[in-house]
Formats: structure tokens, sequence, C-alpha cells
């Protein structure tokens, strides 16, 4: 269970993170903040989300790693945190901003991520 705790945890830090890094992008263009807005504002909503983001990320690192008696080495919480990050932006691109279009390289890329993970999980 401690496993899909972790990854559960992720999904969920990125979901943050995502809306972090992004969401006032989206904002903007809904006109709930305009291009005038001060970018300290826009960093200090930023972090108040960010602060989510690592209330859920560190916690899934500390009972993910295997140091601490979890199932995943640093390299593989990594790669696990960089893929679910890749699957959350893809799907808060296609939902969120629906201009974005997945071209065949996206797909390629996903492939090789895929492959990456594999390879990261190989004895």
């Amino acid at each position: 269970m401690t496993a899909f705790y972790t990854v559960l945890m992720l999904v969920v830090a990125n979901v943050f993170m995502t809306f972090a890094w992004y969401g006032h992008l989206k904002l903007q263009q809904l006109k709930v903040l305009s291009s005038n807005t001060p970018l300290y504002l826009v960093i200090l909503l930023s972090w108040g989300i960010a602060l989510a983001e690592y209330s859920f990320q560190v916690p899934a690192n500390r009972i993910g790693f295997a140091g601490n008696g979890g199932p995943f080495s640093l390299i593989q919480l990594k790669v696990i945190q960089e893929a679910i990050t890749l699957v959350v932006f893809t799907l808060f691109t296609v939902v969120v901003f629906r201009g974005e279009a997945l071209q065949w390289n996206h797909f390629l890329a996903f492939v090789l991520l895929i492959v990456a993970v594999y390879l990261v999980f190989m004895k």
C-alpha cells in the first residue's frame, strides 16, 4: 500500500504544481487576472498553490523512499514523478487549454518516457 499512497500523493502534488505553474495563464484568459496584474502578485498566488503541492510531494517522497522503508529508490521516485508530471500536464493542457493539440511526436515522447520508467525499475 505504501507504493500506492506514494504514487497517489505524487499525482495530487502534480495537479497542484501544474495549477501553480500554469493556472495563472488560464486565469488571464478568463479575465480573472489581467496582463497588467503585477508579477509579484502572480508569484504569491503561485506560491500559495505550491504550498499545497509541497504538502503532498514531501510526504510522498518521504514514505516512498527505500531509505525510510518505502519501496522506491531516489531515482525511481524521480522518474515516477516526472512521468506523472507529463501525464497531468498533458491532461491539463488538453482539457483546460483546449487550443493545444497533441502531435505524433508528443505520443512518441510519452512512449519513450514509459520506456524510461521501465528501465529504471529493471534489476
